[in-house]
C-alpha cells in the first residue's frame, strides 16, 4: 500500500493563470481602491453633514459599508468594464491594416433643387 504523500496530488485550478481572470482581478482592485478614495474624500469634506449623520448612528459601521460596498460596486464594475471594452483596441506595435487606404467621409457640393409645381 502506498503512502499519501507518495500519491499525486490533486491539481487545482489556478485562476490567476487565466489572463482574462487576472485582467478582472487587477481592474477590480483598481476600482476598489478609486472607491476607498473616493468615500474617504466624502467623510473628509463632509457634504452636508454626510460624515455627522454617519458617526451619529447607533451603528456606523453598516452605513460606512454600505456606501462603500455601492462605490465598489460601480467603480470596479466601470473598470471592468472598461478593461474589457479596450482589449481589441490596437496597438502601435501590431501590424498595419490590410489592403489600399480609403476615404473614411467624402465631401459633398450643394446642388439646387427645384420643388414640383
Amino acid at each position: 500500500m502506498t503512502k499519501m504523500s507518495d500519491q499525486a496530488q490533486p491539481h487545482r485550478f489556478n485562476f490567476l493563470r487565466v489572463p482574462l481572470f487576472r485582467l478582472l482581478a487587477i481592474n477590480l482592485a483598481a476600482g476598489t481602491a478609486v472607491a476607498t478614495v473616493f468615500v474617504g474624500g466624502l467623510l473628509a469634506l463632509n457634504p452636508a453633514g454626510l460624515r455627522d449623520l454617519i458617526l451619529a448612528d447607533s451603528s456606523p459601521g453598516t452605513a460606512l459599508g454600505l456606501l462603500l460596498f455601492g462605490f465598489v460596486v460601480t467603480f470596479g464594475s466601470t473598470a471592468m468594464g472598461t478593461a474589457i471594452m479596450a482589449m481589441g483596441r490596437r496597438q502601435k506595435d501590431d501590424e498595419p491594416p490590410r489592403g489600399p487606404p480609403r476615404r473614411v467621409a467624402q465631401r459633398f457640393e450643394r446642388v439646387a433643387v427645384r420643388a414640383k409645381r
